[in-house]
């Protein structure tokens, strides 16, 4: 038992030891009959479209599992919206990726779901600066994971410091209603002014005008006791919000007419694609945590399709290698890999490990501008909680 964090080492990852134990019972009879089949199998979530999209995230870190196999891997680019059919694929001797399967399926089911729910949010307010504030709901251990979905879906920042240096991203963020309570009821001033004084020139001045007192009148004090504040921010909390789109109006109002017109609004806590479409006319911003950083990893299976080249799947799965299509007018097409695709369409099978070799390259700023594009070309009109 280990007395450090209970986090499972990314060598035993690799190793192919973060299995499921029935996987190590499969290579144990395999050996023993001496079976070691070339096989084809497929990362599946839906065999068939559900008229749900989904956005494709993970994929640079189950690249990197599969990394020094024997194996050839195909798969969807990241940032690729799908609805049904396979986004991966794997070809080689069972016996070889028999135990990664469980760390794979992983690596690609938590981050699409972060991601598909990352551009539910994006979609819900497109013209407002969303910003991701939620790893602090999952475990340490995968916050870069979170973020860098997050960013994946759309989202235009993120919080956490550790995983911006792992994602190659700034982490910012401006103050916690702690900083404020250490001030005390009727300081909020003092916490105001050693904010301005004390974080870097970079950092936006954006105060929490929540704490104690009404959110206007707080806001109205932060516009008065900081020069070039750049905005204010509500948390409140949501047994006080009552009327919440009321409360936010009513901040703007309040400021535009002592002149803080420049005076931005953010909110945060809760929010929903709902609530986003139910504040984006009145606020300027808003930081999402839980709706994003507390999706349900999609439901991906990985299922043996084809065995020393027939076709072969279990019961409620199709059977045979498949292709994957983004048709001319922007649908999702899955057809057997041995006939021929819809005319004109784009072939979203693409090479990802040759032989053990990963060989495709992965850059965020890409996928990113993939996802957006995509997300136009099938028409996604966004979707959420409601």
């Amino acid at each position: 038992m280990s007395e450090e964090f209970d986090i499972v080492s990314p060598e035993a990852i690799r190793e192919g030891r973060a299995t499921d134990a029935y996987f190590d019972r499969t290579m144990e009879a395999l050996e023993h009959a001496g079976k070691n089949p070339d096989v084809v199998a497929e990362v599946t979530a839906n065999q068939f479209a559900t008229g749900t999209w989904k956005l494709l995230a993970g994929l640079k870190d189950a690249a990197r599992l599969l990394d020094g196999r024997a194996v050839d891997a195909d798969a969807l680019p990241e940032g690729q919206l799908f609805d049904g059919g396979p986004v991966m694929r794997i070809e080689g001797s069972y016996r070889d990726f028999c135990r990664l399967e469980t760390a794979l399926l992983g690596f690609l089911s938590h981050p699409t779901g972060i991601a598909t729910r990352a551009l539910e949010a994006r979609h819900a307010a497109p013209e407002s600066t969303v910003l991701s504030f939620g790893s602090r709901h999952v475990h340490p251990s995968i916050g870069a994971m979170v973020e860098r979905a997050a960013l994946l879906g759309g989202l235009d920042g993120i919080s956490n410091v550790a995983a911006g240096e792992v994602i190659g991203r700034e982490a910012g963020g401006t103050m916690p209603h702690a900083l404020m309570i250490c001030f005390g009821r009727g300081n909020q001033e003092a916490a105001w002014r050693a904010f301005d004084e004390a974080v870097p020139e970079e950092t936006p001045r954006i105060a929490l005008t929540d704490t104690y007192s009404d959110e206007a009148d707080e806001a109205l004090r932060a516009a008065e006791a900081i020069d070039d504040l750049a905005g204010v921010r509500l948390d409140t909390t949501g047994s006080r919000r009552g009327d919440f789109r009321h409360i936010v109006r009513e901040v703007r109002w309040t400021l535009d007419a002592y002149g803080h017109e420049d005076v931005d609004l953010f909110l945060s806590g809760g929010l929903t694609p709902t609530t986003l479409r139910e504040l984006r006319e009145v606020a300027d911003g808003f930081g999402v945590g839980s709706y994003v950083a507390n999706a349900d990893p999609l439901d991906f299976a990985l299922d043996i399709v084809e065995v020393d080249g027939e076709p072969a799947a279990k019961r409620g799965k199709l059977t045979g290698k498949k292709s994957v299509y983004r048709t001319e007018s922007g649908g999702h097409h899955v057809g057997l890999a041995d006939r021929e695709g819809p005319a004109e369409a784009e072939s979203l099978m693409r090479p990802l490990v040759r032989d053990g070799e990963v060989v495709r390259e992965f850059d965020l700023d890409s996928a990113i501008e993939r996802a957006a594009s995509d997300a136009e070309r099938v028409g996604y009109e966004g979707v959420g909680d409601e």
